[in-house]
């Protein structure tokens, strides 16, 4: 397999739904049962049930499913509840066989499925360690040299020889991180069973997953929570009823995942109102028009990174109301508020209250500021204080900000995913020396 450390051919899992037959039938039941097989057999074919049509008895968790994983991959996936996700990861972990399709695994795999994955209930912390240390197949002089860090990140070193059947759900899984993160597996699956822990531990065992994946590691990480996908994660597959439907980069799987992209794909540079009736707002105040513009002045959705972005809020005040202002917040394709802005120290909008006429206000955000991706713009009037919208928090428009590559961006000549939520460009100062210097 070379640098291959897992690969799924056709992979599908089929499950039965309602009562499991008893263990023990009569002979009569045993009978009856073999000779109806082939009539039951014949039947299913007719339906189409062997031809892949789950019938109304059985459900696939996983249907036709390819894909391969190299050494020191950290791959997310992701998927709705029942997409198939944690099948997938017990059949990476022989707990259960495949239906259909096979799959090859190189190498030692740790695993994390739920709460006290491994455990045995009536043996103490200590011996969970040794026993799950030889079913990865350690020596004993290997999980002693682990021993020590093991108990330091779990933090049960006072209960390490209490049974693990009194620990708390937070100390099971405190203990059992550790354990698969720290006796070495070459290959680590962690399931969503990271949300029981506290805020605490999950920062903890996210900055270990990172450590793992730069020792040169496989991991394979199951989560809902789309920013830990993120920051681990640089490759998601995105699974749906069973189906792998996404399979790359895992900002933009992440943004499909979520169904932000398909919101926010369709890029509109203006919008305007001709008649305040017809405009969002009350009490007095309506939207008149809302634009973004070019360094040139002219309306444009697409912008590249190095532009700045001209943002035009235009609105009436139809008879004199309270100090409002206009205000906007951006959103990035993961539903994230990058930031807001509104005119607090721009003398026209200072004073104690607005009178009739037709306001407009722009506000330009620099260029090498936005990070590549699509955004939305939600627009709102209101008062600062007392809170109080005129016109409510609506997104309007939707923009794009892309990388032509010429390198002068924050990238330079990198040509992958740049992290972060903004990408400014940022003033550095270097000093070359011919000699070499030491610290003293």
């Amino acid at each position: 397999m070379g640098d291959l450390v897992i690969r799924a051919e056709g992979l599908s899992k089929r499950y039965r739904i309602g009562a499991h037959p008893r263990a023990y039938r009569t002979l009569r039941e045993s009978v009856v049962e073999a000779v109806g097989a082939p009539l039951r057999w014949a039947g299913a074919a007719m339906r189409g049930q062997l031809r892949g049509a789950a019938g109304e008895n059985e459900i696939w968790a996983l249907r036709d499913v390819w894909f391969e994983v190299h050494q020191g991959e950290v791959l997310g996936l992701i998927g709705r509840n029942g997409a198939g996700k944690s099948t997938l990861l017990k059949i990476l972990s022989k707990i259960t066989e495949p239906s259909a399709g096979r799959v090859r695994v190189a190498g030692r795999v740790g695993s994390l499925l739920e709460v006290g994955t491994g455990f045995h209930p009536e043996l103490t912390g200590r011996e969970n360690i040794f026993l799950n240390g030889a079913i990865l197949g350690m020596r004993r002089e290997e999980i002693l040299k682990r021993f020590n860090a093991i108990v330091d990140f779990s933090e049960v070193e006072r209960f390490i020889d209490t049974p693990v059947k009194h620990y708390s759900s937070g100390m099971y899984l405190r203990l059992a991180f550790a354990v698969a993160a720290h006796l070495d597996p070459e290959i680590l699956l962690v399931d969503e069973v990271l949300a029981v822990g506290d805020i605490h531990f999950q920062q903890k065992c996210l900055g270990k997953m990172e450590t793992v994946g730069r020792e040169g590691r496989t991991v394979l990480f199951v989560s809902h929570n789309m920013p830990a996908i993120l920051r681990l994660c640089e490759r998601a597959i995105l699974l749906d009823e069973g189906h792998i439907v996404a399979d790359g980069p895992a900002q933009p799987i992440v943004a499909r995942y979520l169904n932000l992209d398909e919101s926010v794909q369709e890029t509109t540079a203006e919008v305007e109102w001709p008649h305040p009736a017809d405009a969002p707002g009350e009490e007095g105040v309506r939207l008149k028009a809302l634009r973004l513009r070019s360094a040139s002045g002219v309306p444009q959705a697409e912008f590249d990174v190095r532009e700045p972005i001209e943002v035009e809020i235009q609105f009436w005040v139809l008879a004199e109301v309270p100090n409002v202002v206009p205000m906007f917040r951006v959103y990035n394709e993961h539903g994230v508020c990058v930031f807001a802005a509104a005119p607090t120290h721009d003398g026209l909008f200072a004073g104690r209250s607005r009178a009739a006429g037709t306001y407009t206000a722009r506000c330009r955000i620099p260029g090498d500021f936005m990070a590549e991706g699509t955004y939305a713009l939600e627009i709102a009037v209101r008062t600062l204080f007392p809170r109080r919208f005129f016109v409510p928090r609506v997104k309007l428009l939707n923009f794009r900000v892309h990388d032509r590559g010429m390198g002068d961006s924050v990238k330079g000549e990198y040509r992958g995913v740049w992290p972060g939520t903004v990408a400014p460009v940022f003033d550095w100062r270097s000093d070359f020396s011919p000699r070499v210097e030491s610290a003293g």
